[in-house]
């Protein structure tokens, strides 16, 4: 009953997660570290390109040139309940004439958190941003024991410090355009696709930045009401300090609209061809042999009669079909005789390659069919299950598999990968524990 009233309740208008994310401080960290080249690259740009003309100036080339940018500290740390802390050391090499160089010290310390701006797409952005210049070190000045801060000077009005704040949250390796890939279409299926909606701005604990997502899926465009998820989901919390990048949970609910959605796309739909023949089977069923003149080779056509579910429990995942198979012969056209019931228990097997979750049907661990018509007389359970259940465990693995071949994307931002992955399967979800990797094209 709960199914069919969920297929007569249009999309249901309270948003809840049924799927989410906990960025660790370890993760923070290995961002950080990946970043720090990308950080580097874009000061160097922005701080070693040639000044605009000052027309105060009688020989402009006597204007200081940064010549030098590195970066020396970048680090990302967690503000439990606020966001992260972003702090940056810059070297800077500055020549003002020829024999004359400096070396100084810009530090950036920036606030910065993530928001869900109008459009529903999360967005980094900066709170707070505290640039300071000091001098370290100039060839004029070499006694001097202490640096000191800089004010006023032609380097100064040389570095943009409120442009450097303004765009502080670019020096990361994931700017605005890479966290809305959080939100694209990723395909499941040629006419089915799934995205992950982020349902309100990210938590911030010690644990970790907590994201809480929500699936939506479209087939052949449209997108479609999901079953109504009976126990809101939310983020289990870790027992202890997770020593991985990133924990990733899956709730039973999602596993359970992502083969709905693919029975809406008509997926288990299928056509089995027997190895039986109308005259092979007459010798079991004999009103089989007065319907038809010839010997004709004997096809099952499968559909679901009702929407499919998954069950989680401690270390396993089931998936349950429900399929209606119509049992007859093919001359010019399909000519049925027998219709079965046929009820599927499949282990699901569950594994990460990439950012793809790989689900398959690691073994079928029961099937009952039984008998729904029948234009040949009765017909004993037992006789049904030796005649087609060998062909119908079979190809339903067959079918499982290769519909989901291709995997089911994981939410990820581009240009990142999972790597050192755990699948651990608990009573009602999925725990995927892994690392981030830095892609090697996208240095």
């Amino acid at each position: 009953l709960s199914i069919l009233l969920s297929l007569l309740i249009p999309a249901h208008t309270a948003r809840s997660p049924d799927c989410g994310g906990i960025l660790t401080p370890t993760g923070l960290k290995y961002l950080a570290e990946v970043s720090k080249p990308h950080a580097e690259s874009v000061l160097r740009q922005d701080l070693m390109a040639p000044p605009a003309p000052d027309p105060s100036l009688a020989f402009p080339s006597s204007r200081n040139q940064i010549n030098t940018v590195k970066v020396d500290e970048f680090s990302l740390t967690l503000i439990p309940d606020t966001g992260m802390r972003l702090s940056i050391d810059v070297d800077l090499g500055i020549t003002s004439a020829p024999s004359t160089t400096k070396e100084m010290q810009l530090s950036i310390l920036a606030d910065l958190h993530v928001e869900m701006n109008p459009e529903g797409n999360l967005e980094l952005v900066p709170s707070t941003c505290k640039p300071t210049l000091e001098e370290l070190q100039s060839t004029e000045e070499m006694d001097r024991s202490a640096p000191c801060t800089s004010s006023g000077s032609d380097v100064d009005k040389q570095i943009n410090v409120e442009k450097i704040c303004l765009e502080v949250s670019k020096l990361l390796l994931f700017p605005n355009e890479r966290l809305m890939s959080l939100a694209a279409p990723f395909p499941i299926t040629p006419s089915c696709q799934v995205r992950y909606v982020p349902l309100a701005a990210p938590m911030y604990s010690e644990q970790g930045i907590i994201i809480s997502l929500q699936t939506t899926f479209q087939v052949a465009g449209t997108a479609i009401p999901l079953p109504v998820s009976p126990v809101p989901f939310s983020m289990p919390e870790p027992t202890s300090s997770s020593p991985s990048h990133l924990t990733l949970a899956f709730s039973e609910h999602f596993y359970t609209s992502l083969f709905f959605a693919l029975d809406m796309d008509g997926a288990f739909n299928m056509t089995i061809l027997s190895p039986l023949t109308t005259a092979t089977l007459a010798e079991k069923i004999t009103q089989v042999g007065s319907l038809f003149q010839e010997d004709l080779p004997v096809v099952l056509q499968a559909t679901t009669r009702s929407s499919p579910h998954v069950v989680l429990e401690e270390g396993k995942a089931v998936l349950k079909l429900f399929l209606t198979a119509q049992i007859g012969a093919v001359s010019l056209v399909f000519q049925s005789f027998l219709s079965v019931n046929v009820d599927v228990s499949a282990r699901l097997h569950i594994s990460v390659t990439d950012t793809r979750m790989i689900i398959s049907a690691a073994a079928i661990e029961d099937i009952e069919l039984s008998l729904a018509a029948s234009d040949v007389g009765p017909v004993l359970a037992a006789s049904l299950e030796e005649l087609f259940l060998p062909t119908i465990r079979e190809e339903l693995s067959t079918q499982i598999n290769e519909v989901l071949r291709g995997g089911v994307y994981l939410p990820h931002i581009v240009s990142f990968t999972y790597t050192d992955v755990n699948v651990t399967i608990h009573k009602d979800y999925v725990l995927i524990p892994c690392n981030l990797q830095l892609e090697a094209r996208a240095g």
